[in-house]
Formats: C-alpha cells, structure tokens, sequence
C-alpha cells in the first residue's frame, strides 16, 4: 500500500519528494474535481432544455454596460460555489459523525481525535453538505430537486474514487478476515484478500488478509454511476434521479457491511453499525421519493416534486 503517493516516486526512482502528497487527500480531490465537472456538464445541458431557469450574475467589464449591470448565465456558474459548499460542509459533517461513531475514544483524546487527518464519515459529509447546498440553491431560485438530480451521478462516481484513496492509504476501510478457502480459482488472490502493508494505521492484519471492501465499493460505485448516468435524461418530476441515487447508495453500502469492519452498537435490540442504520434510511427515503416522483412532467421543468436535499445521504 501507499499511504502517500509520493512514496512511489522513492520506490520507482531512488528519492523522496520535498513534500509527502497523501493518497486519501489526492484522490478526494480527483473524486471532487470528476463530480464538479460532471455537475457542469449536467446543469449546462439542463439549461439548454429549459430544465433549470439562468441565475443573475455581475456582467462581465465592458463600456456599453453601466456599472452594477447583471446578465444572465447558466446555474453552471455556481458549481464553484457548490464544491466550497460541499467540500466544507463535507468535511465538517463527516467529522462530527465520525466522533458520534467514536464517542468513547473522542472522551479519551477529545483533541486528538477532533484534530486527527484521518476520521470521516462518508454519510455524515453527505447530510451536513446536502443541507448547504440545498439552501444555497434555494436562495438562487433554483429547483431543488432538478440541481440534486445534476449532482446525483457524479456524487456516486465521486465516492468510489474516494475508496480507490481509502485502499491506497488503507484507512481501516476494510474488511473481516478473507476466507481464502472459498476463493474462486479464476480470481486473483489481491482481489479477495489483501493485508494492506505499510498501512497508514500501522496495525497488522490476519496473515491471510482482509476483503479489500474499498475496491468492492469502487467498482460498485462505478456500475451504479454508469446506470444513473444513462437514467439522467428521465421524463419524470424533479428529485427522481437523486431518490434513486439514494436508495442505490443505500442497498451499497448495506451489502458491503456485511463484510466490512465497523463500529457496533444495540439498537432495537439488534446490533448494527451506524451506516447500516443510515442506509436503511436512505432505502427508505430514495423509495418513498420514487414514489412520488415517478410521473412523467407534462412539459419540461413542470411539477416539482418535494425538494430532496442534494447530498443527504460512512466512511
């Protein structure tokens, strides 16, 4: 494993980078980067077919035009906006949730675990900057629920380049011990069991390895963004994309803790992890929103269903 990409370039070349570039931390940023630019490409084609109405922005510096002047432009001008959003409400709320997962070691080392770069939760990023950008986009006078459906397919591509960093930095994102004894004979042995060497926590594992879930989640995440993907020029109101993102990152995520490794608690007298809760949740919720959503518009941009908030949806 590479907990730090630039040790790659010590491996490969014989010398070390002035600065260690971490593998998470990079390949967040990839993931943000892809989502971001695929949420332009959305909103701009969104705007063309009259989908999502043009937002009020300072016109451009030019002499015909008196100060102060505003025009009119495609919602894609937001997307930076949106990223900051998502990035510091991401941050913000999977560490909160991470804590929560976690109150007895935040009880022990309150600061330790508060000021640790490692420590996110996916789902609790997703909540706290669902929210954000749920006001924000409100505030623009934008359809809620026409942005979330923009934001859906990269947000699902976007967290399974995020667990390619998990993998790389081997985060404790992994899995119960492999059972090599039920290996499939066509399968490389590296993608049923890894023991992630070099791993950033520093712990060792079963010498027959882990499931390398992160890679799992990856190529899962990747089929279900090609499916919404195809999906994303629907007929149907508003919010139906992102409900079916919801409930496909639900049924993800509740599969891949069957084998996953994770915090458990008891709760209605079952013992449970946090993020399947959350998923049964987003099950629930992405269901209910089809529901209501699966019903052809009568014309483009017509019948709003209730708002879902884009980026509600652990490590």
């Amino acid at each position: 494993m590479y907990p730090r990409l630039s040790d790659i370039f010590k491996d490969l070349f014989g010398f070390s980078l002035p600065f260690p570039i971490y593998s998470f931390g990079a390949m967040v940023a990839l993931a943000v980067l892809t989502a971001a630019w695929l949420l332009k490409k959305e909103l701009d084609r969104m705007h063309a077919q009259g989908r999502v109405g043009s937002v009020r922005i300072p016109a451009e510096k030019d002499k015909s035009k008196r100060r102060g002047a505003m025009q009119e432009a495609s919602p894609s001008v937001l997307v930076g906006t949106l990223t900051v959003l998502a990035v510091v409400g991401g941050f913000f709320g999977a560490k909160i949730f991470h804590i929560l997962e976690n109150l007895g070691d935040f009880f022990l080392d309150p600061f330790g675990l508060l000021f640790s770069s490692g420590g996110f939760t996916f789902y609790g990023g997703l909540i706290v900057a669902g929210a954000s950008i749920a006001y924000y986009v409100r505030k623009k006078g934008l359809p809620v629920g026409a942005v979330a459906d923009a934001i859906a397919p990269g947000l699902m591509l976007g967290y399974g380049i995020g667990r390619i960093g998990c993998h790389l930095a081997g985060d404790g994102d992994w899995g119960i011990a492999a059972d090599l004894s039920a290996k499939p004979g066509w399968l490389p042995t590296w993608l049923w069991a890894e023991t992630y060497p070099n791993n950033i926590l520093g712990v060792d594992l079963p010498a027959t390895g882990v499931y390398p879930t992160s890679i799992y989640e990856f190529l899962m995440a990747a089929a279900l963004f090609g499916i919404l993907w195809a999906a994303r020029k629907h007929l149907f109101r508003n919010g139906w994309l992102f409900y079916l993102y919801l409930l496909f990152a639900g049924m993800e995520r509740l599969l891949i803790e069957q084998i996953r490794v994770n915090n458990e608690f008891v709760f209605l007298g079952m013992t449970v992890t946090q993020a399947e809760v959350i998923s049964v949740v987003l099950m629930l919720a992405g269901a209910m929103g089809l529901a209501l959503t699966t019903r052809r518009r009568d014309r483009v941009g017509e019948h709003d269903a209730p708002a879902p908030t884009p980026a509600a949806s652990t490590a």
